[in-house]
């Protein structure tokens, strides 16, 4: 099972690290996937939820463990050209990702083939599916 941390976030939501660089190396240092958000202006990578925070390399966005979350339309035409792992989504109930994931929101059906989207906001009685994205991934590690 995949197992994403949501941000960076392995224990629970930390906005002030979320999306930093470091934060997200922690995350992967410690063999979790990590979805990210990625924004694109004036020819470069950021990672922000809101708005550009952390330039970023390319290169780090190309790391087999990232999952990028398109915020903007640029970003997404940018990930695609330099082919990352992207998704573009708003509130959607399903999308795919680029490597035929399917994305899906908290709380819809789980289906064999879903990264279910924090389970700790939906009320899933058993998340039986290919991955989990969380910002409490830390509880699924050994289940």
């Amino acid at each position: 099972m995949y197992l994403i941390s949501h941000r960076g976030n392995i224990n629970g939501v930390n906005k002030d690290k979320e999306n930093n660089p470091e934060y997200i190396n922690k995350a992967l240092e410690n063999d979790f996937e990590v979805e990210v958000d990625v924004r694109f202006d004036d020819n470069k990578f950021f990672l922000g939820h809101d708005h550009n925070q952390y330039e970023i390399d390319k290169k780090f966005l190309l790391n087999k463990k990232i999952w990028c979350h398109a915020k903007t339309s640029e970003a997404l035409i940018a990930l695609k050209k330099i082919e990352a792992h992207y998704f573009w989504h708003q509130e959607d109930d399903y999308t795919l990702t680029s490597k035929g994931y399917i994305w899906t929101y908290p709380g819809k059906k789980l289906l064999d083939k879903s990264i279910c989207v924090l389970p700790e906001i939906a009320n899933y009685k058993e998340i039986d599916c290919l991955g989990i994205c969380s910002d409490f991934i830390e509880r699924y590690k050994n289940d």
